[in-house]
């Protein structure tokens, strides 16, 4: 899978995110996932939305782009128009496979991002920011695998 795409969802000052166990290891990422042939990522978003919350969303805009191994990764802002909060329909969700780990769909209270491992740490940290001071604007931010390398292991959201 060579691109992401992903969405963050905002209401009443939570972030939708997806709580996953895997291999020993307790994170939370954005839902979201990979391309598909034949689709855009913005295609996917929305799809991946409904896959992983049950949520139908529009996408209001395109606000970060983040690298990892020379892959993108799209993070779209995304307002939910419809669905069930939990009520996913994915393969991820219906039918865990053991070694890729568990998928919960979870709101989580903004200012709590920073104090969990919320993956990536860039997006979870240009979240927060965001809520202070608005989103970047008019284009994303771009975030290239080097320019942190402190977390380089943390940029991946799957």
């Amino acid at each position: 899978m060579s691109k992401r795409a992903v969405i963050i969802l905002i209401q009443d000052g939570q972030v939708a995110l997806i709580e996953r166990h895997r291999q020993g290891h307790h994170y939370y990422t954005f839902p979201g996932g990979g391309v598909d042939e034949g689709e855009t990522p913005e295609q996917t978003a929305v799809r991946e939305a409904r896959e992983e919350l049950g949520l139908e969303v529009v996408l209001r805009r395109l606000v970060a782009e983040i690298w990892f191994k020379g892959k993108p990764q799209f993070y779209y802002l995304a307002e939910a128009v419809g669905g069930t909060f939990g009520t996913g329909d994915g393969p991820e969700i219906l039918t865990p496979i053991p070694e890729r780990g568990t998928y919960r769909p979870v709101w989580m209270p903004i200012e709590r991002v920073l104090d969990e491992p919320v993956l990536p740490r860039p997006m979870a940290e240009l979240l927060v920011r965001a809520q202070r001071e608005g989103w970047p604007d008019p284009h994303p931010v771009i975030y290239e695998e080097n320019a942190h390398p402190a977390h380089p292991s943390s940029l991946h959201s799957d």
